[in-house]
C-alpha cells in the first residue's frame, strides 16, 4: 500500500517566519506563529520502496501547522523544559543519587528553580538492560515525591507503564502520564488513561528495556517509528482521548542504534505531521557519549544542551532533559538570536 509523508523542510524564524506565514510563503511549524518552513519534502512509500522528492510549500498540510493547545495547562508556542527526577537506585544518568522520595523531591524543587515547567517523576529505571519492579516498591518511591512537589504547585508528570501507578499518581496530584511503552505495556493502561482524563506522552520503543538494544532494526527509522506513533495516537482517539491530550515522543536511545538516533534527529519535521505536541528526551543519551567520547554520562551535558537546541530549532514543543539551568540558558540565546525583538522563544 502507499502511503504519503511530509517533513517540513527549509526553515526561518522570528519575524521572517511570521512574515511568510501572514503572507502564506511559508507554514506554522507544529503550529508555531515564529518558526516556519518554506518547503516540503515529500516521500511516497511503497512497501520497502522510498522515493522522496522536495517540493514548495504548500497550504494543504493543516496536521503540521495546526496551533498545539495548551498541554496539562502549558502553552506549547514555546518550548517548554521537563526536568528528569529519577527516584531510582540504578538510574543510568545519575547513578541513583536522588533513589530516595525526600531527595528526588527536593531534587524536583531545584530544576524547578532552574526553569523546569514540569517535573517528571520516575520510580523504575527503563535503561538498557534494566529489569522491572514491582508496582508496591514503585508506588513508594514516587507517591510522596509527586505529592511534595504537586502541593508547591508545580506540574508533575508521572513516568510509568504500569495503570495502577498511573492512578494513584494522578491522585497523588501528578498532571501528566508518561509511559515509555506507549501505553502498550499492560492492556488496562489505554483504559485508565481516558478514565483519569489527563494529557499523555506516548514512546516509541523497539522492545522492552531489558532487551530492546541487543538488536533493533527498522526498513526506515524515522516512516516506521512515525507509522507506529500513528497507531498509538488512532488507538488512543479511539478510546475517547481528545487529541490535544496526546504528545508522541520519538524514543531516541529507546531500541535505536547510534544511526537511527542521529537520523531521528535528523528528522524531527517529520512528526509534526502526526498533528499533536511532540517531545524529545536526549539528554545524556549513549549514542551523545559516542559523539562526545564522553563515557559518564553525568558528564554529557554540553552535547545533551546542543541536541536539545537542535531540537527546538525543529519546533518541538517539550524537552526531557537532566540539566535543565544549561539548557534554559541555552535556549533563551539562541531564542534572541533568532528573533531579536524576544529575548526567550
Amino acid at each position: 500500500m502507499t502511503k504519503i509523508y511530509f517533513r517540513p523542510l527549509g526553515l526561518c524564524y522570528g519575524s521572517d517566519a511570521e512574515q511568510l506565514i501572514v503572507s502564506r510563503r511559508a507554514g506554522r511549524l507544529g503550529g508555531s506563529r515564529t518558526i516556519g518552513f518554506t518547503l516540503v519534502e515529500r516521500i511516497k512509500r511503497d512497501g520497502k520502496s522510498v522515493n522522496r522528492e522536495i517540493i514548495p510549500y504548500t497550504e494543504a498540510l493543516q496536521a503540521i501547522e495546526v496551533p498545539r493547545g495548551e498541554f496539562a495547562g502549558l502553552t506549547m508556542d514555546r518550548p517548554q523544559i521537563m526536568g528528569i527526577v529519577n527516584v531510582t537506585p540504578d538510574s543510568f544518568s545519575d547513578g541513583g543519587q536522588h533513589s530516595t522520595s525526600d531527595a528526588g523531591a527536593s531534587h524536583g524543587l531545584a530544576l524547578a528553580t532552574e526553569g523546569a515547567h514540569i517535573l517528571d517523576i520516575g520510580g523504575e529505571s527503563t535503561r538498557p538492560g534494566s529489569n522491572a519492579v514491582s508496582v508496591d516498591a514503585e508506588l513508594s518511591r514516587v507517591i510522596p515525591a509527586i505529592k511534595r512537589l504537586s502541593e508547591a504547585g508545580h506540574v508533575v508528570s508521572i513516568d510509568t507503564r504500569k495503570p495502577i501507578v498511573m492512578r494513584a499518581a494522578v491522585m497523588a496530584g501528578a498532571a501528566i502520564i508518561n509511559d515509555v511503552s506507549a501505553l502498550q505495556h499492560d492492556p488496562d493502561s489505554l483504559r485508565m488513561v481516558a478514565e483519569l482524563k489527563v494529557p499523555v506522552v506516548l514512546m516509541h520503543a523497539q522492545g522492552d528495556p531489558r532487551t530492546m538494544q541487543l538488536n533493533p532494526q527498522y526498513d526506515d527509522v524515522a516512516l516506521d517509528v512515525y507509522d507506529q506513533l500513528e497507531q498509538r495516537v488512532l488507538a488512543c482517539v479511539q478510546a475517547g482521548i481528545p487529541r490535544s491530550h496526546i504528545a508522541i515522543d520519538p524514543g531516541i536511545g529507546f531500541g535505536k542504534t547510534f544511526r537511527h538516533n542521529l537520523e531521528l534527529l535528523n528528522q524531527l519535521t517529520l512528526f509534526h505531521g502526526l498533528g499533536v505536541v511532540v517531545l524529545v528526551g536526549l539528554s545524556r543519551k549513549g549514542f551523545i557519549g559516542a559523539l562526545t567520547g564522553e563515557k559518564n554520562a553525568g558528564n554529557r551535558v554540553h552535547g545533551s544542551v546542543g541536541g536539545a537546541v537542535q531540537a527546538a530549532l525543529n519546533g518541538v514543543h517539550i524537552l526531557r532533559v537532566h540539566d535543565v539551568k544549561a539548557t534554559v540558558e541555552a535556549l533563551a540565546v539562541a531564542g534572541a538570536a533568532m528573533d531579536p525583538r524576544s529575548s526567550e522563544f
